[in-house]
């Protein structure tokens, strides 16, 4: 069997790819199983280049070695052969999303969403490490025996990076393989699949010039996954609920007969429902019922009272120059004040 740099033990072969093929080996040091990938050069390419490409695919693997998240497949190192680079992986028992799809079909809505939410955690956090994925698709995912869900693939160099909406669109387009086979039936009280389909077609059609912000896709992916129910939508008001009115209390009415007023001389209190320091206040152009009668008690007063001068004003007349013209002289009473029975106002002369 043949021994890579003197340490790894290759067994047999995982995968073939366009850039290399996939051993499972043994590592003669501490006898674990890894994955080894062989990377080679494509055919065609000038002689001259292939050292530099050899150089670079070494950069992008001890780069992602530097990712360090549970759906990211862990790279251990680099071991160099004739030249050539091999990166060493943890290796991962199970089938690709791809082997998967193929065996079985299409997975259920909520099976789709968790692979979709995983593998976007895991893009999330390569790009954060500076290691974003060239194109991620069925045959870079890998469904783990022990349940999680790991992409591989990583290895791009930083002047090669789609950017971030090509990554979503590319996870628009595997969540399309993965779910293209779903129903399509009329939308019902939980229906997964058509907020699966929603995403899925929002992802395909992503604007690069507005990108969607990924946390947010994973987290309406792991909605779906788990089952979870969309948030109700904010209320347009400040406050959230609209004012209630106030209730009339028993026995009370505004001058519009509505209830809950005031102005009344039986106003002993603030209404039911209204602000204890809030005063009622009459509506314009019109006088509460206390201010007309106090208004009327200080006109009749002040008739007396101009009456009574009146009456003191004749009487020293008359005594000061006797009787007026015509002989006519005042039949009033005496006394100051004095006023006829009937009429209540002032008693004048008789011409």
């Amino acid at each position: 069997m043949t021994v890579i740099a003197g340490r790894y033990r290759l067994l047999d072969v995982l995968a073939e790819g366009a850039t290399g093929t996939v051993w499972r080996a043994l590592d003669e040091t501490d006898r674990h199983e890894v994955a080894l990938k062989e990377l080679r050069a494509p055919d065609g390419l000038p002689a001259d280049e292939v050292p530099l490409l050899y150089a670079r695919r070494e950069r992008e693997a001890r780069a992602a070695a530097r990712v360090s998240h549970p759906a990211v497949v862990r790279v251990l190192g680099v071991a160099t052969e004739d030249g050539r680079p091999w990166a060493v992986m943890e290796l991962v028992r199970g089938l690709t999303l791809a082997e998967t799809l193929e065996a079985a079909g299409p997975l259920p809505p909520r099976e789709a969403a968790r692979v979709g939410a995983e593998v976007l955690a895991g893009l999330r956090a390569a790009r954060e490490a500076g290691v974003p994925h060239r194109e991620v698709d069925p045959g870079h995912v890998l469904l783990a025996n022990d349940g999680r869900i790991v992409v591989t693939g990583f290895g791009t160099a930083p002047e090669d990076d789609p950017g971030p909406s090509a990554e979503l669109r590319a996870l628009g387009r595997l969540l399309g393989a993965a779910s293209s086979a779903l129903p399509s039936p009329l939308p019902t009280k939980d229906d997964r699949a058509g907020e699966l389909r929603t995403l899925v077609q929002g992802l395909s059609n992503e604007d690069p010039e507005h990108p969607l912000p990924a946390d947010r896709v994973e987290r309406e992916l792991r909605r779906v996954a788990t089952g979870g129910a969309r948030r109700p939508a904010p209320a347009e008001s400040g406050t959230g609920a609209p004012a209630t009115p106030a209730k009339a209390e028993p026995g009370r009415k505004t001058e519009d007969g509505s209830g809950n007023g005031g102005g009344s001389s039986d106003n002993k209190g603030p209404a039911a429902g209204s602000s204890p320091t809030a005063t009622a206040e009459p509506s314009p152009g019109k006088a509460s019922p206390r201010r007309t009668h106090v208004l009327l008690a200080g006109l009749i007063g002040a008739l007396l009272i101009a009456g009574a001068l009146a009456y003191h004003l004749v009487r020293d007349d008359e005594r000061g120059a006797g009787p007026g013209p015509g002989g006519v002289t005042s039949t009033a009473p005496a006394g100051p004040g004095a006023t006829d029975g009937a009429g209540g106002g002032p008693v004048t002369p008789r011409s």
